[in-house]
């Protein structure tokens, strides 16, 4: 039995092996006299990627074609594990194209911090195909210690530090919370597996009232709030904003992008596969009206970089939760649209913005005539701004499109409402940074160094999905119909 366990694991085993072997390798060199100390972040860069790229071909080779329950029903291969799984590694890929440059410009000489972002890749990978609260919680911790850690990765810089620090803190806070809503969900219900759960809850009305029932509201309350800490939805989200703009760009960007994929879909197999009930989505209608309000607020006010894109989003998971909350097919559906083309955006943004750093970009002002010394990264941007805001035809306009449509069909017309009157805010700020570029003039002119090869690349394959993506959505949606679908049956 379990030979076969670990053959349908054969891709996440590959990457945790092949991350000890980098971290020997970089341990081994990088302390060697004979070498002479060489610093070894770009050779162990291009070998995490290569890394990541062998662990998505061995995915695709071993595509479910059924549904597997791996060690004895902790862990579990359908269609949603496996896609959801294909498109995180895709966005680690991602994350590390982008800093293949970046340790040099910031004079960084810290391979470790590759080593980390594939070990908490490998949790995530784990975190995706949970299947059982003690097997996610598991999967949780580790991926949370890695961000700790690389969040506080420049040693010399005090926001570093301070970011990590305040990471670590609130994250250690929720992971508690988490843990005990799972040890109350066990002690009220004696299981801790989600199809044993499923079962348990299929017709079962949960109340406030009642010993039991107020048990298993509370549980299930406590592991909403742990998640919602861990993914900034507001009231959680105090955390973000510092830990964003102190830790290293790299850092932020990742930030922004792989955990969002693992959490949500930790998520929705939690909370709309094994308890979906009307009492709790409240919990969630409650929590995006708030995101889309404050995120769309508190961006306006926002003149540094790095902290526009933290409440961006705060926003942009409101609206996330906007799908989250129909708890229908579509519903997830549209979550799944959404969160893709969030997060191909958000690494379009990020791409830019580590393009620009050879100046210490770091203020919207800084962004003063890009149109006139770098013309294309201009335009680029404004394209990824304008899609951000939600404008027609591009691909942020098709997301939230869906995303409203979802909350009609499902009876949710003030999430509908909110939603569309907080994008109109939030045009305000995407906008400005097209009014700083092409209209501003700057009080010193900065000349920008040419991009990498690989940044420019990975620029232009997001901008072309971006852009084009309503010309021909019809894969994306099979796709993500049918993760929404290996969820419900």
């Amino acid at each position: 039995m379990f030979e076969h366990d670990f053959l349908a694991l054969f891709p996440e085993i590959f990457l945790i092996n092949a991350t000890i072997i980098l971290l020997i390798y970089g341990v081994v060199l990088s302390t060697s006299k004979k070498y002479d100390y060489p610093p070894l972040v770009r050779n162990v860069s291009w070998l995490g990627l290569l890394s990541v790229l062998i662990t998505i071909l061995l995915l695709a080779a071993g595509a479910p074609l059924t549904v597997a329950n791996l060690f004895y029903n902790n862990l579990i291969i359908d269609n949603f594990t496996y896609f959801c799984q294909i498109f995180l590694l895709l966005s680690t890929a991602s994350t590390i194209v982008m800093c293949l440059d970046y340790f040099k410009e910031e004079s960084l000489n810290a391979f470790e911090s590759i080593v980390l972002i594939l070990l908490s890749t490998c949790s995530m990978l784990f975190m995706i195909s949970a299947y059982d609260l003690i097997a996610m919680y598991l999967a949780i911790e580790p991926q949370s210690l890695c961000f700790y850690v690389i969040a506080a990765l420049k040693r010399d810089s005090e926001f570093s530090t301070e970011a990590g620090l305040k990471y670590f803190i609130l994250g250690a806070f929720s992971s508690g919370i988490l843990l005990f809503g799972c040890s109350m969900i066990y002690g009220f219900t004696g299981v801790t597996n989600f199809e044993e759960l499923a079962k348990i809850f299929t017709g079962y009305k949960i109340t406030l009232f009642g010993a039991q029932s107020s048990g298993i509201f509370m549980g299930i309350l406590f592991i909403a709030v742990g998640f919602l800490f861990k993914i900034t939805a507001v009231p959680f989200h105090m955390w973000a904003p510092d830990v964003y703009e102190g830790s290293p760009t790299l850092v932020t960007a990742f930030f922004s992008i792989a955990p969002k994929i693992s959490i949500l879909a930790n998520m929705v197999r939690v909370f709309i596969y094994s308890f979906y009930d009307p009492t709790w989505q409240q919990l969630f209608f409650f929590c995006s009206i708030a995101s889309m309000i404050l995120g769309a607020l508190a961006a306006m006010a926002q003149n540094k970089v790095k902290r526009l894109l933290a409440y961006s989003s705060i926003g942009h998971v409101g609206y996330l939760f906007i799908g989250f909350s129909c708890g229908t097919i579509e519903g997830i559906q549209s979550l799944l649209i959404g969160v893709f083309i969030y997060i191909l955006m958000t690494i379009n943004v990020f791409a830019i913005v580590l393009a620009l750093r050879q100046n210490r970009f770091k203020y919207i002002a800084d962004l003063g005539a890009l149109a006139k010394t770098n013309p294309i990264l201009a335009i680029t941007l404004s394209i990824t701004m304008f899609s951000y805001a939600g404008i027609p035809p591009l691909a942020g306009f098709c997301s939230k499109f869906y995303l409203f449509f979802a909350a009609l069909g499902c009876g949710a017309y003030l999430l509908a409402l909110i939603g569309v009157v907080t994008s109109v805010i939030s045009c305000f700020y995407y906008i400005r940074f097209v009014k700083i570029m092409y209209f501003d003039t700057p009080k010193t002119w900065i000349l920008y160094k040419p991009m990498d090869r690989e940044k420019s690349l990975l620029l232009a394959i997001t901008l072309f999905f971006i852009t084009f993506f309503f010309l021909y959505p019809s894969p994306f949606f099979l796709v993500t119909h049918q993760m929404a679908l290996s969820l419900c049956l």
